[in-house]
């Protein structure tokens, strides 16, 4: 009998895990996929949003200010990139002054510190390559930017170091409920809880209807980006945004933790909850408004496109409830979702606290966990006494993103392990690069094999059936 389950080990799931995991509890996290943030945590826009945008009184208002003032002292502890860059939401029309001006006021309210509005002059001081087009803006300098895959992998790694357990390929596919807690049925052996969070993004509310809550409803919000090259970053250090509609913030333009220029995301409400495809029409939107934003942004830098899905809830706030005693939804956890993690994690414990959840601290709990680009900070002395400990650290894989063959064997052996292609790229950015894994790809590969003492024909991208390679080219060729 565990003492709480979580469903879904993205970015919800896997901070509630960890602070769950100060206490002396029994936890459980189950994910339907392969590895860990593979939802909407690995497709966002990477903002730790400032707070000035969400409904004063709203749990999204309140929790966001919490959980971005939190923010830069967890990533510090989980050795996870951060950078408090500023946010700026431009004007571009006259008619969008008085926007500009009421989300200011919001801002005030929901406690958002240090909030300025922002003439032209002001604004093209601050980011010259800014279209003169722009009449003003809103200038929030608690905004930051952070890897939000990375954010996930460290805080549910943080959870297993303190005996969080981590169930992957695990579909919940019933929840039967039962006088001392659930019973959790699946495509693995039954699991038994006492409590249930339920984290499951898209599927939130379908999750939720198996103990007969039917209170909301989730939509999936399909929104397309585009990644540009390390040398297209130029002057550019703020997240821009446009005056957002009821759709959400619009595109925007915003460099990333990694040095990269992040351009997206689009809007597109669908029925589906797994299409994650991108398309000519919706990048094309993309490009046209990020070239509003910055005229001279170098598209011929884009070096991936993707899109990710936000899980839009009926009720026009996050979903946090409790239906059934011991069962709590974590559902309609769009943006400002990430930003908003940790508080999140704090009053769904909190409440299961009150509902009878006993949290006793653990006396052995660690907080911290080492950075998964440690070798990269290091400096040149550093490195060389790394390899001459481990040579695997002088062997580099990725080129575009300088990854170690070390660096690759660390993130396939450490909470929670890298099993796949795409679990090595989103722990050590090998195949992040330029070449989008051309170099690398196959070389990765082979260390998986190596590592996980697999054939190389078992080696998948993602997990399921995305196999890399059937076989040699003479077998294939003799069988056919």
């Amino acid at each position: 009998m565990f003492d709480v389950a979580i469903i879904g080990a993205g970015i919800i799931g896997g901070m509630t895990a960890r602070e769950l995991s100060r206490y002396q509890l029994k936890t459980v996290i189950l994910e339907k996929c392969h590895d860990v943030a593979m939802g909407t945590t690995k497709a966002n826009s990477a903002i730790v949003h400032a707070g000035f945008d969400a409904e004063p009184g709203t749990l999204k208002a309140r929790l966001n200010v919490q959980g971005s003032e939190e923010m830069e002292q967890i990533c510090q502890d989980l050795g996870v990139k951060y950078q408090r860059n500023g946010s700026l939401v431009i004007a571009y029309r006259e008619e969008d002054l008085p926007m500009v001006q009421v989300l200011y006021e919001r801002g005030l309210q929901n406690g958002v510190k240090n909030l300025a509005v922002l003439n032209q002059e002001e604004l093209l001081a601050l980011e010259p390559s800014l279209s003169d087009q722009a009449l003003g803006a809103l200038y929030a300098p608690t905004g930051a930017i952070v890897c939000p895959y990375e954010l996930n992998i460290a805080s549910v790694g943080n959870a297993m170091d303190n005996g969080t357990e981590l169930m992957l390929d695990y579909q919940v596919t019933g929840i039967e409920v039962q006088e001392d807690g659930f019973l959790i049925t699946g495509t693995g052996e039954p699991v038994k809880a006492r409590f249930i969070v339920n984290a499951a993004g898209v599927y939130s509310d379908k999750i939720a209807e198996m103990v007969g809550d039917h209170s909301f409803t989730i939509t999936p919000r399909k929104g397309q980006y585009m990644l540009l090259d390390h040398d297209c970053v130029g002057t550019i250090r703020h997240t821009l945004f446009n005056v957002p509609s009821k759709m959400g913030k619009g595109i925007l333009v915003s460099p990333t933790v990694d040095n990269n220029l992040l351009l997206g995301p689009t809007a597109e409400n669908q029925e589906d909850r797994e299409d994650v495809s991108t398309t000519q029409e919706g990048l094309n939107m993309v490009q046209q408004n990020a070239l509003k934003v910055v005229p001279k942004v170098n598209l011929r830098g884009v070096i991936t496109a993707f899109a990710g899905l936000r899980a839009v809830g009926s009720t026009g706030d996050y979903i946090l409830t409790s239906p059934v005693k011991g069962f709590w939804n974590a559902g309609g956890v769009e943006s400002p979702g990430l930003s908003s993690a940790p508080a999140i994690a704090s009053y769904l414990v909190e409440h299961m606290a009150e509902q009878g959840l006993v949290l006793e601290p653990k006396p052995d709990y660690n907080p911290y966990r080492e950075a998964l680009h440690a070798f990269n900070n290091m400096t040149i002395e550093e490195k060389n006494q790394v390899i001459r400990e481990n040579p695997l650290y002088g062997h580099i894989v990725c080129r575009c993103e300088t990854i170690s063959e070390g660096e690759i064997v660390d993130a396939i052996h450490q909470n929670p392990p890298a099993r796949d292609l795409d679990g090595v790229k989103r722990r050590t950015r090998a195949g992040m690069g330029r070449c989008q894994g051309g170099f690398c790809g196959p070389m990765v590969t082979e260390i998986l094999a190596r590592e996980w003492n697999i054939p190389l024909e078992e080696v998948t991208k993602f997990g399921g059936a995305s196999y890399l390679n059937v076989g040699k080219t003479r077998e294939v060729k003799d069988h056919e």
